[in-house]
């Protein structure tokens, strides 16, 4: 019997131990990245980045995610702030409407998770690359109003399109191709 208790104590003490091993390591990590893409929005043209967030681990009730966006048309990074409501398991983060995007260029994008008093939770860093060119937008909205009205500029009143191009954007960077 006493043999039996000390091998009953041994075997929760083993047990103990390796419990701890099994749990997630990174639970520190309270976001991890699920999706990542450029929305091409041909009826309006226009063109966003969506990244979307798992939910990891805890977050503070106030928390909020700092992304900044490479701009494609150059400058200043694009930056945005959305709150994270804690009831949500994933977290959609979208840039305001975007330019001159290359396919196959690497954009950086770099997210900060904070807290309500600007603390840095989680930092990720990463970059979007687009399997499409900009050039496949018009260059004004092909639709207007809540009823997808033909817009005007582009569909006029003899028959003929407008589909032209914005013409504003950098040059593309030698050994890479614009696709048509």
């Amino acid at each position: 019997m006493m043999a039996r208790r000390k091998l009953l104590s041994l075997a929760a003490s083993v047990a103990m131990s390796i419990l701890p091993a099994c749990q997630r390591e990174d639970v520190k990590e309270p976001l991890k990245i699920s999706g990542k893409v450029f929305i091409f929005n041909y009826r309006v043209a226009q063109a966003t980045y969506v990244i979307t967030l798992a939910r990891n681990g805890p977050l503070p009730d106030e928390s909020f995610a700092v992304t900044k966006f490479e701009n494609p048309a150059g400058g200043e990074p694009i930056e945005t702030r959305t709150k994270i409501f804690p009831f949500w398991q994933k977290v959609a983060l979208e840039s305001p409407p975007v330019h001159c995007i290359v396919k196959g260029k690497p954009y950086a994008i770099s997210i900060q998770v904070v807290d309500k008093d600007g603390r840095l939770l989680q930092a990720i860093d990463t970059t979007l690359t687009s399997t499409r060119d900009q050039t496949i937008m018009p260059g004004k909205p092909l639709v207007v109003g809540p009823i997808y009205t033909p817009n005007p500029d582009v569909f006029h009143a003899d028959g003929t399109r407008d589909y032209a191009q914005e013409g504003d954007c950098p040059a593309t960077p030698p050994g890479q191709a614009v696709v048509n």
